[in-house]
């Protein structure tokens, strides 16, 4: 038993040492990446022909720290260790949360396996020797390591789920918009790009999409591959269909405003026919809460008395 515990406090020093070098070692690689990033800047200024201060601030430490955490990253993606329909999957989910760049992908697994590290070295050093040679105490560090892994994938979902309101919340809208652009004698790229503008600060998540979208339909040379992508990248249903009405209206060449009326009608419709849905559920909701809060506290005031006057009979 004792030489059991003192291979555990002998692998908890090893575990806390190689923690240690290993935050040694990125102190050492972000003084690097600062000085190149003031090295970068001075150059920059020098050629403008500014004599601006080029001092590091703390944008320019969290970009050197975000850099060095991606290159983590990629370099797990790269090694082998997780597949392709793995890392398609990946990029995909971040796509559909709005989170786009060539660092995401490598923040997203730098992150996993950073917090499946320190979760568990924290809980170690936390919890004492003989609560950790218990099987509870090794249970919750399974479970801390879990939580580490699964973490970034709840934080993800919830960002995705926020950027798919936004979507939803924002297509009437920019719909209706998009009518009034066609109706004024835009063509279909220049009225996505027009609204994707307009409507940057009110809806971001539509912007972002339709920004993306003109971006593809100005660069692709088949304009169906854009649409397509501007359904897919969400997965809002909303945006599948108008991608295919889009698609439909280009290959027909059916009118786009009255095309884009008809669908804003429809969406309007859905949208009240979703309010009228969830006002009807009220009813039942409220029986619940009368059920669980008032009517405990209706029948202690009307049955109290009488339950005290019982118990005093009894009592005699």
């Amino acid at each position: 038993m004792i030489a059991s515990m003192a291979d555990q406090v002998a692998t908890i020093r090893f575990a806390m040492l190689a923690l240690l070098l290993i935050c040694a070692g990125a102190a050492i690689l972000l003084r690097y990446a600062i000085r190149r990033d003031r090295i970068v800047r001075r150059l920059r200024d020098a050629a403008a022909g500014s004599h601006r201060r080029a001092d590091i601030d703390a944008a320019s430490i969290f970009t050197s720290t975000t850099r060095m955490i991606s290159m983590f990253g990629h370099s797990i993606a790269g090694s082998g260790l997780l597949s392709g329909r793995a890392l398609d999957g990946i990029q995909k989910k971040l796509t559909g949360a709005g989170i786009r760049g060539g660092n995401a992908i490598g923040l997203f697994i730098a992150s996993k396996i950073i917090l499946m590290l320190l979760l568990p070295l924290a809980t170690v050093a936390v919890l004492p020797a003989p609560g950790l040679s218990s099987g509870l105490g090794k249970l919750a560090v399974a479970a801390v390591i879990a939580a580490g892994l699964l973490l970034p994938d709840w934080f993800l979902r919830m960002v995705q789920n926020h950027y798919v309101a936004g979507v939803e919340r924002g297509l009437p809208d920019v719909l209706d918009m998009l009518v009034m652009c066609t109706e004024s004698g835009l063509s279909l790229e220049p009225a996505i790009l027009r609204v994707g503008t307009e409507v940057r600060g009110v809806h971001p998540a539509v912007a972002s999409e339709l920004l993306l979208t003109a971006g593809e339909l100005h660069i692709l040379a088949d304009s169906r591959i854009a649409l397509e992508n501007l359904g897919d990248r969400t997965g809002v249903a909303g945006l599948q269909r108008v991608a295919r009405t889009l698609i439909q209206t280009l290959q027909y060449g059916t009118p786009l405003a009255s095309t884009l009326r008809s669908l804003t009608a429809e969406m309007r419709q859905e949208m009240l026919t979703r309010f009228t849905e969830r006002s009807g559920r009220l009813p039942a909701l409220l029986t619940v809460v009368m059920i669980v809060f008032i009517l405990p506290s209706l029948f202690l005031l009307i049955g109290g008395p009488a339950m005290i006057q019982v118990f005093r009979q009894f009592g005699k």
